[in-house]
C-alpha cells in the first residue's frame, strides 16, 4: 500500500471505543478544548494492555527522545512484535526510522498504524512530512487534509495546507 492513504474505516482493529469518543469530540472542539482532548487521546495511544508492551513503549519513546533511534526501533520492534495491534508502536518506530534516514520502513509503519487506527492524526502526519520530503506536494497535501479533517486544530498541518495550496493548486491547472 506505498504511498496510499487509508480511508476512515479502513483497518484490521478498531480503535477503543473511549479512543472514538475523544476523536469524535476533537473533531468539533474549539481550539481551547483541543489541548486537553489531545492529552487524553496521547495517553490513550500509550495504552497497550499490558504493563509490559506499556515498559518497551516507554522505553522506545524515550530512546527518540534522547536521539538513540537504533535502540528506538529495537525497543519498539519488540513491541510491534509482541503487540502488532498496537499503533503507536508502529508509528513511533516510524519516526525513529525517519530519523535514521530509512524511509521504505518508515512509510510502512505509518501505513501500518493508520490501517490499524485510521484517526491516528501524528501518523497521518508523519506520512504528510515523508511525501513532502519526497518531492510528492499533492500526496502531502491530501495527507495534511486528512490530519486536519480528524484534528482540525492542529497547527502543523494547518500551516503545511497554507503553505502547499498554491503549489498544489497550479499542479491541477
Amino acid at each position: 500500500m506505498l504511498f496510499s492513504l487509508p480511508l476512515q474505516g479502513q483497518g484490521a482493529a478498531a480503535p477503543s471505543v473511549p479512543l472514538d469518543t475523544l476523536y469524535d469530540r476533537l473533531a468539533t472542539a474549539t481550539e481551547a478544548e483541543a489541548t486537553g482532548i489531545e492529552r487524553e487521546i496521547r495517553l490513550e495511544w500509550r495504552k497497550t494492555g499490558s504493563a509490559a508492551m506499556d515498559l518497551l513503549l516507554k522505553r522506545g519513546r524515550d530512546a527518540l527522545e534522547r536521539g538513540d533511534f537504533a535502540a528506538a526501533v529495537a525497543h519498539l520492534t519488540a513491541l510491534t512484535d509482541h503487540a502488532p495491534d498496537v499503533a503507536e508502536g508502529y508509528h513511533a518506530r516510524a519516526r525513529a526510522y525517519f530519523r535514521m534516514d530509512q524511509i521504505g520502513p518508515a512509510v510502512a509503519d505509518l501505513e501500518k498504524a493508520l490501517a490499524l487506527d485510521p484517526r491516528h492524526y501524528e501518523a497521518a502526519h508523519g506520512l504528510a512530512v515523508v511525501f513532502e520530503e519526497l518531492g510528492r506536494p499533492q500526496q502531502a497535501y491530501a495527507a495534511y487534509q486528512l490530519v486536519l479533517s480528524i484534528h482540525p486544530h492542529y497547527d502543523p498541518a494547518a500551516e503545511a495546507v497554507t503553505r502547499l495550496k498554491a503549489q498544489v493548486e497550479g499542479l491541477k491547472l
